[in-house]
């Protein structure tokens, strides 16, 4: 009966059969890589980026100087009627990172052409309140309606109607003040260098004048504030009108009313 030879464990170290190291030789060294020669780096350019001739030669006038400089940095700068070499230094020194000098600053975008700009009248100014509304004393009632047509013509013709406001104050006198709407209006036309028809200019159609008396302190009322408390009281509202139910009344606290615990009945 033939014997089986077993096979050597893997794992069994005594058993595993190394190989014979081997004899020691010459170490051959690995052939050296050939470089490629680098290419030398061309030197960076470092004269300035903007110079006078450049400036000069494209553009040759104030605006469109200060037109580039703001489009390339951001900086609005004043130099018409400057010297001309003056001028295009402080764009040249600006455009090349420089910061300019305070007094060569503008202060209004170049693209905007005032010549073509449509004129806009001021806001008018209230004047001062009277001086007998100012000793009339604390304030004691304020009543806002929006029934009151609009002093302007045009306005009133399209029904429009302005915001009022009534005060009562404790000496009995009574005012108003118009609040508004404020609103312009173009006046008059003409074509402009594209060839479009805009006005001529534009107005505020501003119906304000400040605080003024409609009952005074001793109960005589001015000439306007009569129409005005009739023109109220014709808005009915229940038994009453509009005028004797918010603007001219009285505030009557009788004892009987008075009670140190307002909740108890």
């Amino acid at each position: 009966m033939n014997k089986k030879t077993q096979a050597p464990a893997v794992w069994d170290v005594e058993e595993t059969l190394t190989a014979p190291a081997p004899e020691a030789t010459g170490a051959v060294a690995p052939p050296e890589a050939k470089s490629k020669p680098t290419k030398e780096a061309k030197p960076k350019y470092t004269a300035p980026e903007f110079d006078l001739d450049g400036l000069m030669t494209d553009f040759p006038t104030a605006t469109e100087l200060q037109r580039f400089v703001f489009d390339r940095t951001g900086v609005v700068l004043d130099l018409k009627g400057r010297a001309n070499k003056l001028k295009y230094q402080v764009a040249m020194d600006v455009l090349n990172g420089a910061a300019p000098d305070v007094e060569f600053l503008g202060t209004e975008n170049p693209y905007v052409d005032k010549a073509e700009m449509i004129p806009t009248e001021a806001l008018k100014e209230l004047g001062p309140r009277d001086p007998d509304i100012v000793r009339a004393g604390e304030e004691v009632l304020r009543f806002h309606t929006g029934l009151f047509p609009h002093p302007d013509p045009e306005f009133k013709a399209q029904d429009q109607n302005c915001s009022v406001q009534f005060k009562k104050y404790s000496n009995g006198m009574i005012t108003y003040e118009i609040l508004g709407p404020i609103a312009q209006r173009a006046i008059g036309e003409k074509i402009n260098k594209y060839g479009k028809l805009v006005p001529e200019k534009y107005i505020w159609v501003d119906p304000r004048q400040g605080e003024q008396i409609v009952k005074r302190s001793d109960g005589s009322y001015t000439p306007l504030g009569t129409k005005l408390r009739n023109f109220m009281r014709k808005q009915r509202m229940n038994q009453t009108n509009q005028w004797d139910a918010w603007v001219d009344r009285d505030f009557v606290v009788r004892d009987e009313m008075i009670n140190d615990n307002p909740w108890q009945v």
